[in-house]
């Protein structure tokens, strides 16, 4: 444009094209909110009815029993479609109703789809009800905070990721105080069904709140959701009852498709280890499944350390005629190990780059943290308790802190009866880095638990690989291996013979193509040296720059690129898979809602299976409770479910766990998952993990 042409902005400003490419909405997001998802075969029909089974067991919590005895007898609930139904069932089903729903703690991608599930059903019933979302959370029942949802309101969000429309929250249903004001709220807005979309806790208070809303005719649903793939119901014969919550495969997907950039990114510019830090405290689902989709160099699954048992230090402990309780479970030190290892081999065939998967709550698998986190959280609860002050405040800093154990450690010589923490003890922790005994210390969550998800696991481990390939380095065992080709045609071009040079440098000169220099030269003193005893030069002469070239591309750096990557997933617009879901998670809610079911988890049964072998099902959520110790009292709880190593999903990974580290001549073994996108018909159908499962179920 001519410089002395002015620019008419508003003319600018008000043109089509551009108002169209500077609105908040573009054609992709008009593809989501115009697609409809399918739906199970039963919601075809004019209506649906429930058929209460016997054959699944469930082995019942005694306190379960005492504190939901309306609800803990609730068996699991086949949706059935049907087109006519007595008058009095047709009545029922079609009635005006008020329902209410809340989302609980974080976000998972597909949770618009469950309020649109359930308002198309509701709607279809009967156009006269009506359904609210309650504000930001939990709170908005405590508080009264709410809006009716409507056509225009939901079209804005169908198939779109996050939890814009209503907002979410973090507070618990969990004193008196809170349910009577949820009651109240119930009460005043007449409701007659309450919907909650949230994790394991979440679920559990809509148990509570089944159980106490029953006596007012309200009736309590739950609907599971977690991207960190730990809410997997099965009963206690192992019948897979629902396989994944919502919003795992995009999540997932997510992750994978970024780390898979990384993937791309280190085999072309061949000078970083990425280390990828995945979302998951408690399990590793996620990266197993990132693993499955991109083929990353080494992914470590937390379930698969806590199964490690040390052979070696066995067999010394049989000769000794001892027992080593170490060797039962992975140490933080062998756990650096077995990545250096990984990292050294790379490096051995000239890759001295690649990408780790590590899942967040990896630390909690690892034995020996394990042992200081039971010690620790025994010292501390015992401190509070027996001065009746607090430990944190009483120790503000780690100095502090570190005397306090000092003098544990001085104890523990002095009284033998003393075995809490002993010299032992605090020369081990003496190790640890001071920052991560800082987290060691640091104060428990809400649930009691120490909260893994603050502590820089990357970090940690990190820090004792880089000390170990230092030391490797001064071996001479870490090396970037130098291609023969690429060798013989430096020394030529630098007028050099490279058969004379070649035994005197490599280690393997005479039988690989990949050459390792010797052990013994790691630095241009040692070089100049081996070439001295050679014959090559004398004292005093230059080492030729050819050599020096040679060994300065033998000598490995470690670089790192950290990243994490957690609310990026759960803030995504979910695959078709979440969509389809989801969507079938409303329509479920309220056929549970509309033949009178409460304390009932909707869910779809055949998840790893074909949509067309989809089954809609309620779960009773009373009969999945179990004590466990939250803030060091006994609470009920719905228990996370971790990686089975046992799954077929699992094994496969095991089994390509060699070729994915590619530490061989030639290139990686990566996997281009794509981006997550809407049109086309290449994305899976489901996440892979569940693919790979349901091949196993079917061949056995």
């Amino acid at each position: 444009m001519p410089e002395n042409k002015a620019i008419n902005l508003k003319n600018i400003l008000n043109h089509p094209q551009v108002k169209k490419v500077t609105d908040d909405v573009n054609a992709e997001m008009f593809e989501r909110r115009k697609y409809s998802p399918p739906q199970c075969d039963v919601f075809s029909n004019t209506y649906t009815v429930l058929q209460e089974t016997d054959r699944y067991r469930f082995e019942l919590d005694k306190e379960a029993e005492k504190q939901l005895p309306d609800i803990i007898n609730n068996r699991v609930q086949l949706i059935k479609g049907q087109d006519s139904v007595d008058d009095a069932v047709a009545r029922q089903y079609g009635k005006t109703r008020k329902i209410g729903i809340v989302f609980s703690g974080g976000p998972s991608p597909g949770g618009h789809n469950v309020i649109a599930g359930l308002y198309d059903a509701a709607k279809k019933a009967n156009p006269e009800t009506k359904v609210f979302g309650f504000l930001v959370g939990p709170d908005g029942i405590i508080e009264n905070e709410v809006v009716e949802l409507s056509d225009e309101l939901i079209g804005l969000y169908r198939n779109l990721g996050g939890f814009t429309m209503i907002k979410t929250g973090r507070t618990k249903i969990d004193t008196s105080e809170k349910m009577q004001l949820s009651r109240q709220t119930c009460r005043e807005l007449q409701l007659d069904a309450l919907v909650v979309v949230g994790g394991d806790d979440s679920n559990t208070n809509a148990a509570f709140l089944a159980q106490e809303l029953l006596a007012d005719g309200i009736q309590v649903i739950g609907v599971p959701k977690t991207i960190d793939g730990d809410i997997q119901v099965r009963d206690a014969d192992g019948n897979v009852l629902c396989a994944m919550s919502f919003g795992f495969h995009t999540a997932a997907r997510a992750f994978a498709g970024s780390i898979s950039n990384l993937c791309t990114d280190s085999s072309s510019d061949i000078k970083y280890w990425h280390i990828c830090k995945v979302m998951g405290r408690v399990a590793s689902h996620l990266a197993l499944e990132v693993a499955l989709q991109t083929h990353a160099n080494m992914t470590l699954i937390g379930e698969d350390l806590a199964d490690y048992v040390d052979k070696d230090r066995l067999q010394k402990a049989q000769k000794d005629n001892t027992i080593d309780y170490h060797a039962y479970g992975m140490t933080l030190r062998h756990l650096s190990r077995i990545i250096c290892e990984g990292i050294v081999r790379r490096a051995s065939v000239g890759k001295n780059y690649g990408v780790i998967v590590i899942p967040e709550g990896v630390l909690e698998f690892v034995n020996e943290i394990q042992v200081f986190i039971l010690k620790l959280n025994t010292i501390i609860a015992d401190f509070n308790q027996t001065h009746d002050q607090d430990f944190h405040s009483s120790f503000p800093r780690l100095e502090d802190k570190l005397e306090y154990l000092r003098r544990l450690a001085q104890r523990s010589r002095e009284d033998a009866a003393f075995k809490l923490w002993n010299t032992r003890d605090d020369d081990l922790f003496s190790d640890i880095p001071a920052f991560f005994q800082k987290g060691l210390l640091m104060e428990r969550d809400s649930h009691g638990n120490f909260p893994f998800s603050q502590v820089e696991t990357e970090k940690v481990l990190l820090g004792l690989v880089q000390d170990y390939l230092n030391i490797l380095k001064e071996e001479g065992t870490y090396k970037v291996g130098i291609q023969k080709d690429y060798f013989s045609k430096t020394l030529g071009n630098g007028g050099l013979d490279p058969e004379r040079y070649g035994p005197a440098l490599f280690k393997n000169y005479s039988d690989s193509e990949q050459l390792l220099v010797k052990p013994g030269i790691i630095s241009i003193k040692t070089l100049n040296q081996a070439l001295q005893n050679e014959g090559l030069m004398t004292a005093g002469d230059q080492i030729p720059v050819a050599v020096e070239k040679i060994f300065k591309q033998s000598m490995p750096s470690f670089k790192t690129q950290i990243h994490f990557y957690g609310y990026d997933g759960r803030g995504n617009d979910p695959t078709r898979f979440d969509c389809n879901y989801t969507y079938n998670l409303g329509l479920t809610v309220f056929s549970l809602i509309a033949n009178g079911a409460t304390g009932q988890m909707a869910a779809i049964k055949n998840l790893d299976m074909d949509f067309a072998r989809w089954e809609p099902i309620g779960i009773p959520i009373a009969a999945l409770m179990h004590l466990e110790e939250r803030k060091s009292k006994l609470a009920l709880v719905i228990e996370k479910s971790i990686v089975d190593v046992n799954s077929i999903a699992f094994q496969v990974f095991k089994a390509h766990r060699e070729k994915w580290l590619a530490a061989e001549p030639g290139n990686d073994h990566f996997r281009r998952p794509g981006p997550i996108r809407f049109t086309g018909n290449s994305e899976e159908e489901r996440p892979i993990t569940l693919e790979l499962n349901a091949i196993g179920n079917a061949d056995t």
